[in-house]
């Protein structure tokens, strides 16, 4: 008797926690019939010091795929809340991307967001884990293609590059820092603020304290950035900052001992985002800036040790975009322009400039059958101007297909334009 009610006794505590919790399935099945093509002319320079002459040879590529996560990342996840009394509350999210066309999972599971929180209404929400970057967000919440398929917003696609190209790199994956951030402490202010927010992330790198090697530990993969807005009605505004430490190295001899070199290089980006909802349409958009500064040091000590030589290479961008209700659907379009200004110091008269720029022009309607499922087609079309000058960030495409290769600094093919479709589907669950 005594051990069945101490049985009875456990159900009922064990129902009476469930109650307090709560664990949720969801996620995005997206996948779209995909037409994508680039086209490169032939770049040639036979005098460095003379203007670059483009001939009129050109190659096209071209590529019909099915495609996933046109309209809306293909995803799952599982999220979860506990109620701890007094407003308190636990939670977590584990989401991971999958791509629709093949089943597969491309990164590590539950790479998308993997966090750890507690929140109140009084104080806010503190997250531990990997989750998107402040800055992220402008890009995102102020493009009215979400960010996805071959219409995404073109600063987006160029941040992505720029930390790909330039970032800290293994252990750091593709595009981190850019987009999310992995070992991160994160804030978000209480939503009872009268429409104004906020977040703060820091994300720690990692990195081996050494005591033989002078300024151990290394910064290197280091992220730090904040946002704060407001949003109340038809307005919402945000501002966001970031800065990422790509590098941070002493270079040392074969002995251990420092040599007086070092290389730091960081990554800034600072964004402004907004949107007002008229009612019978939305406009929105976002002016970026990302900065790419280094700071090298050639070895030398005493009187001999050169000067540090310092370049900031700027990523200027800006979008502007629209959705107008149409029934049962929604229109989308926005154009955009990122330029690239190389810092090369005072350039030689006659010089070829060493700037690069790309616009982008993106339309699409989405049909929605009910809440959780539409239709969707998208274009897109991109443009690059001296695109040679800086090919593995400007070579900026409408879908997964890549240029022709740049070739050598003197000749080779650019990367001129682009084109992509996108005819899909999509289902939220």
């Amino acid at each position: 008797m005594s051990k069945s009610f101490i049985a009875i006794a456990g159900l009922a505590a064990s129902g009476a926690a469930v109650a307090q919790s709560s664990v949720t399935l969801f996620g995005v099945a997206d996948a779209a019939v995909s037409y994508y093509s680039t086209k490169s002319v032939l770049y040639f320079s036979p005098i460095a010091s003379l203007p670059p002459i483009a001939t009129r040879a050109e190659v096209q590529l071209s590529q019909t795929a099915l495609s996933s996560g046109g309209n809306a990342s293909s995803r799952f996840g599982f999220r979860g809340t506990e109620d701890l009394g007094g407003g308190l509350a636990a939670g977590f999210w584990l989401e991971a991307g999958f791509n629709q066309d093949t089943g597969l999972i491309p990164n590590a599971a539950f790479a998308r967001r993997s966090t750890v929180s507690l929140s109140s209404n009084n104080f806010g929400e503190v997250r531990l884990g990997r989750d998107y970057v402040p800055t992220y967000w402008n890009e995102s919440v102020f493009d009215p293609m979400g960010a996805v398929g071959v219409g995404e917003n073109l600063i987006k696609t160029v941040s992505g590059a720029i930390a790909i190209a330039r970032g800290p790199g293994p252990p750091v994956s593709s595009s981190d820092n850019a987009v999310r951030a992995s070992n991160s402490v994160g804030y978000f202010l209480p939503r009872s603020l009268g429409g104004f927010f906020g977040q703060l992330m820091y994300a720690l790198p990692e990195n081996v304290d050494s005591s033989n090697i002078a300024g151990s530990p290394s910064t290197k993969g280091r992220y730090y950035g904040g946002r704060f807005g407001y949003a109340n009605g038809p307005l919402d505004v945000a501002v966001a900052y970031g800065e990422s430490s790509a590098a941070d190295t002493a270079t040392l001899t074969a002995a251990g001992a420092p040599t007086g070199g070092w290389l730091l290089e960081n990554l800034r980006t600072i964004n402004l985002g907004a949107s007002y909802d008229f009612g019978i349409l939305k406009l929105m958009g976002e002016v970026s800036q990302v900065r790419d500064s280094t700071n090298r040091v050639a070895p030398g000590r005493g009187v001999i040790r050169p000067p540090a030589v310092k370049e900031h290479d700027n990523y200027n961008g800006a979008m502007v975009g629209m959705t107008v209700p149409l029934g049962a659907g929604m229109f989308k379009a926005s154009i955009a322009r990122v330029e690239f200004e190389n810092d090369l110091g005072v350039v030689p008269p006659g010089a070829p400039d060493r700037d690069a720029s790309v616009s982008k022009l993106a339309v699409g309607y989405v049909h929605n059958l009910s809440k959780r499922t539409a239709l969707y087609v998208t274009m897109a079309r991109v443009r690059i101007d001296d695109g040679q000058n800086n090919p593995a960030i400007m070579s900026v495409s409408a879908g997964g297909l890549a240029y022709l290769p740049a070739g050598s600094a003197t000749s080779g093919f650019a990367p001129r334009s682009a084109t992509g479709y996108d005819f899909g589907l999509r289902h939220s669950f």
